[in-house]
Protein backbone atom coordinates (compact mmCIF):
# COMPACT_ATOMS: atom_id res chain seq x y z
CA UNK A 1 0.00 0.00 0.00
CA UNK A 2 1.32 3.53 -0.87
CA UNK A 3 1.84 5.95 1.92
CA UNK A 4 2.44 9.89 1.52
CA UNK A 5 4.59 11.21 3.57
CA UNK A 6 4.06 14.71 4.93
CA UNK A 7 6.96 16.71 6.94
CA UNK A 8 6.08 20.10 8.68
CA UNK A 9 7.86 22.28 10.32
CA UNK A 10 5.95 24.94 12.73
CA UNK A 11 6.86 26.47 15.68
CA UNK A 12 4.38 25.99 18.69
CA UNK A 13 4.58 30.33 19.13
CA UNK A 14 3.90 30.47 15.42
CA UNK A 15 0.03 31.66 14.57
CA UNK A 16 -0.22 30.71 11.07
CA UNK A 17 1.10 27.63 12.19
CA UNK A 18 -2.03 26.51 13.63
CA UNK A 19 -4.14 28.08 10.87
CA UNK A 20 -1.84 25.82 8.57
CA UNK A 21 -2.47 23.37 10.47
CA UNK A 22 -6.45 24.11 10.94
CA UNK A 23 -6.18 24.28 6.98
CA UNK A 24 -4.47 21.31 6.33
CA UNK A 25 -6.98 19.09 8.40
CA UNK A 26 -9.91 21.05 6.20
CA UNK A 27 -7.63 19.66 2.88
CA UNK A 28 -7.32 16.20 4.65
CA UNK A 29 -11.10 15.86 5.15
CA UNK A 30 -11.80 15.70 1.41
CA UNK A 31 -8.21 13.79 0.52
CA UNK A 32 -9.46 10.20 -0.30
CA UNK A 33 -6.40 8.77 0.73
CA UNK A 34 -5.88 10.31 4.13
CA UNK A 35 -5.57 7.41 5.90
CA UNK A 36 -2.62 6.76 4.23
CA UNK A 37 -1.02 10.05 4.93
CA UNK A 38 2.11 10.17 7.68
CA UNK A 39 2.40 13.12 9.24
CA UNK A 40 5.26 14.20 10.74
CA UNK A 41 5.85 17.66 12.93
CA UNK A 42 9.53 19.23 12.86
CA UNK A 43 10.75 21.70 15.13
CA UNK A 44 11.52 25.48 14.19
CA UNK A 45 12.42 28.10 16.81
CA UNK A 46 11.45 31.81 16.16
CA UNK A 47 13.22 32.81 18.53
CA UNK A 48 15.80 30.17 20.17
CA UNK A 49 17.15 32.94 22.43
CA UNK A 50 14.18 33.96 23.97
CA UNK A 51 14.28 33.04 27.73
CA UNK A 52 11.82 30.23 29.23
CA UNK A 53 9.24 33.32 30.30
CA UNK A 54 9.12 36.83 28.86
CA UNK A 55 8.29 40.20 30.41
CA UNK A 56 4.17 40.63 30.25
CA UNK A 57 4.48 44.48 31.11
CA UNK A 58 3.83 45.00 27.18
CA UNK A 59 0.73 43.96 25.72
CA UNK A 60 1.47 42.15 22.43
CA UNK A 61 0.71 45.27 20.23
CA UNK A 62 3.08 47.36 22.25
CA UNK A 63 6.03 44.17 22.32
CA UNK A 64 5.02 43.70 18.40
CA UNK A 65 5.72 47.64 17.80
CA UNK A 66 8.89 47.83 19.46
CA UNK A 67 10.37 44.41 18.21
CA UNK A 68 9.60 45.30 14.59
CA UNK A 69 9.74 49.85 15.13
CA UNK A 70 5.83 50.25 14.15
CA UNK A 71 3.39 52.18 15.51
CA UNK A 72 0.67 50.47 18.40
CA UNK A 73 -1.55 51.15 16.16
CA UNK A 74 -0.17 49.30 13.18
CA UNK A 75 0.57 46.10 14.71
CA UNK A 76 -3.02 46.37 17.15
CA UNK A 77 -4.41 45.67 13.32
CA UNK A 78 -2.33 43.28 12.19
CA UNK A 79 -3.41 41.50 15.47
CA UNK A 80 -7.02 42.17 14.09
CA UNK A 81 -6.48 40.76 11.18
CA UNK A 82 -4.74 37.70 11.77
CA UNK A 83 -7.78 37.16 14.76
CA UNK A 84 -10.35 37.52 12.26
CA UNK A 85 -8.86 34.79 9.71
CA UNK A 86 -8.53 32.45 12.51
CA UNK A 87 -11.77 32.42 13.95
CA UNK A 88 -13.00 31.93 10.22
CA UNK A 89 -10.42 28.80 10.36
CA UNK A 90 -12.65 27.86 14.08
CA UNK A 91 -10.07 29.03 16.19
CA UNK A 92 -9.96 31.61 18.50
CA UNK A 93 -6.56 33.49 19.19
CA UNK A 94 -6.12 35.23 22.50
CA UNK A 95 -3.63 38.06 22.27
CA UNK A 96 -4.48 39.55 25.23
CA UNK A 97 -3.56 36.27 27.35
CA UNK A 98 -0.31 35.49 25.44
CA UNK A 99 2.21 34.36 28.05
CA UNK A 100 5.25 33.88 25.04
CA UNK A 101 8.58 32.23 26.13
CA UNK A 102 11.22 29.69 24.32
CA UNK A 103 9.97 26.67 23.22
CA UNK A 104 12.67 24.58 22.71
CA UNK A 105 11.40 22.26 25.59
CA UNK A 106 7.91 21.80 24.11
CA UNK A 107 9.52 20.74 20.87
CA UNK A 108 11.45 18.06 22.99
CA UNK A 109 8.55 16.90 24.23
CA UNK A 110 7.16 16.87 20.95
CA UNK A 111 10.05 14.18 19.93
CA UNK A 112 8.90 12.34 22.76
CA UNK A 113 4.73 12.24 22.22
CA UNK A 114 5.89 11.24 18.43
CA UNK A 115 7.54 7.85 20.06
CA UNK A 116 4.17 7.38 21.46
CA UNK A 117 2.27 8.24 18.49
CA UNK A 118 0.41 11.77 19.90
CA UNK A 119 2.83 13.87 18.25
CA UNK A 120 -0.48 15.53 16.79
CA UNK A 121 -2.38 15.26 19.53
CA UNK A 122 0.14 17.11 21.66
CA UNK A 123 1.04 19.69 19.33
CA UNK A 124 -2.40 20.61 18.76
CA UNK A 125 -3.03 20.87 23.05
CA UNK A 126 0.29 23.22 22.91
CA UNK A 127 -0.64 25.21 20.25
CA UNK A 128 -4.01 25.56 21.75
CA UNK A 129 -2.32 25.97 25.20
CA UNK A 130 -0.55 29.11 23.78
CA UNK A 131 -2.45 30.93 21.51
CA UNK A 132 -5.86 30.39 23.18
CA UNK A 133 -5.88 29.37 26.84
CA UNK A 134 -2.71 31.78 27.79
CA UNK A 135 -0.87 28.86 28.78
CA UNK A 136 3.20 30.42 29.88
CA UNK A 137 4.87 27.87 27.07
CA UNK A 138 8.01 27.72 28.10
CA UNK A 139 7.47 26.90 31.59
CA UNK A 140 8.21 23.14 32.61
CA UNK A 141 4.76 22.76 34.61
CA UNK A 142 2.85 24.24 32.14
CA UNK A 143 4.43 22.15 29.83
CA UNK A 144 3.70 19.31 32.06
CA UNK A 145 0.03 20.35 32.69
CA UNK A 146 -0.31 20.22 28.86
CA UNK A 147 1.29 16.71 28.29
CA UNK A 148 -0.32 14.62 30.85
CA UNK A 149 -3.56 16.17 29.23
CA UNK A 150 -2.76 14.37 26.00
CA UNK A 151 -2.05 11.59 28.01
CA UNK A 152 2.13 10.98 27.95
CA UNK A 153 3.59 9.64 31.38
CA UNK A 154 4.26 11.50 34.16
CA UNK A 155 8.11 10.23 34.56
CA UNK A 156 9.00 10.57 31.16
CA UNK A 157 7.49 13.99 30.93
CA UNK A 158 9.18 15.25 33.95
CA UNK A 159 12.76 13.06 32.69
CA UNK A 160 12.93 14.72 29.74
CA UNK A 161 11.79 18.18 31.04
CA UNK A 162 14.91 17.51 33.57
CA UNK A 163 17.76 16.32 31.20
CA UNK A 164 18.62 16.81 27.73
CA UNK A 165 16.73 14.32 25.99
CA UNK A 166 15.49 14.98 22.60
CA UNK A 167 17.58 17.91 22.31
CA UNK A 168 19.84 16.62 19.35
CA UNK A 169 16.22 15.69 17.77
CA UNK A 170 15.09 19.05 18.09
CA UNK A 171 18.47 20.82 16.58
CA UNK A 172 18.30 17.84 13.94
CA UNK A 173 15.12 19.05 12.70
CA UNK A 174 16.60 22.53 12.42
CA UNK A 175 19.41 22.00 10.78
CA UNK A 176 17.18 19.74 8.10
CA UNK A 177 15.68 23.23 7.63
CA UNK A 178 18.79 25.27 6.96
CA UNK A 179 19.64 23.10 4.60
CA UNK A 180 16.53 23.74 2.55
CA UNK A 181 16.18 26.80 3.02
CA UNK A 182 13.22 27.68 5.23
CA UNK A 183 13.28 30.70 6.86
CA UNK A 184 9.55 30.61 7.99
CA UNK A 185 7.16 28.61 8.85
CA UNK A 186 4.53 26.93 8.63
CA UNK A 187 6.10 24.73 5.78
CA UNK A 188 5.16 21.62 4.22
CA UNK A 189 7.15 19.04 2.15
CA UNK A 190 4.79 16.30 0.69
CA UNK A 191 6.53 12.75 -0.70
CA UNK A 192 10.04 14.65 -0.19
CA UNK A 193 9.12 16.48 -3.42
CA UNK A 194 6.75 19.60 -3.17
CA UNK A 195 6.88 22.33 -1.19
CA UNK A 196 4.22 24.38 0.84
CA UNK A 197 5.40 27.65 2.21
CA UNK A 198 3.26 29.09 4.66
CA UNK A 199 -0.72 28.82 5.53
CA UNK A 200 -2.02 28.21 2.58
CA UNK A 201 -5.83 27.83 2.02
CA UNK A 202 -7.17 24.00 2.42
CA UNK A 203 -8.03 23.93 -1.58
CA UNK A 204 -4.87 24.66 -2.57
CA UNK A 205 -3.42 22.24 0.04
CA UNK A 206 -5.93 19.83 -1.49
CA UNK A 207 -4.06 20.24 -5.08
CA UNK A 208 -0.98 19.25 -3.42
CA UNK A 209 -1.92 16.52 -1.52
CA UNK A 210 -3.57 15.18 -4.80
CA UNK A 211 -0.08 16.03 -7.30
CA UNK A 212 2.14 14.69 -4.69
CA UNK A 213 -0.09 11.37 -4.21
CA UNK A 214 0.67 10.60 -8.12
CA UNK A 215 4.20 11.05 -7.60
CA UNK A 216 5.36 9.58 -4.87
CA UNK A 217 8.68 8.75 -6.12
CA UNK A 218 11.30 12.07 -4.22
CA UNK A 219 12.90 14.52 -6.87
CA UNK A 220 13.70 17.92 -6.58
CA UNK A 221 11.28 20.19 -4.90
CA UNK A 222 8.20 22.45 -6.24
CA UNK A 223 7.97 25.65 -4.65
CA UNK A 224 4.72 27.06 -3.76
CA UNK A 225 5.02 30.17 -1.64
CA UNK A 226 2.77 31.82 1.28
CA UNK A 227 2.30 33.63 4.84
CA UNK A 228 4.36 32.29 7.14
CA UNK A 229 6.32 33.78 10.74
CA UNK A 230 9.59 34.39 10.37
CA UNK A 231 12.21 35.71 13.17
CA UNK A 232 11.26 38.97 11.14
CA UNK A 233 7.51 38.57 11.82
CA UNK A 234 4.41 36.93 10.97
Amino acid sequence: MSRLRLDIWSDIACPWCYVGKRRLELALEQFPHRDQVEIQWHSFELDPAAPREMDTSLTHAEWLAKKYRMSVGGAQRRIDHLTELARVDGLDFRFDRLRPGNTFDAHRLLHLAKTKGLQDKVMERFMRGYLTDGEPIGRPDALLKLALEIGLDSDEVKETLEGERFGAEVRSDEQSAAELGINGVPFFVLAERYAVSGAQPPDLLLAALEKAWGELEPTSLDFVDGTVCGPEGC
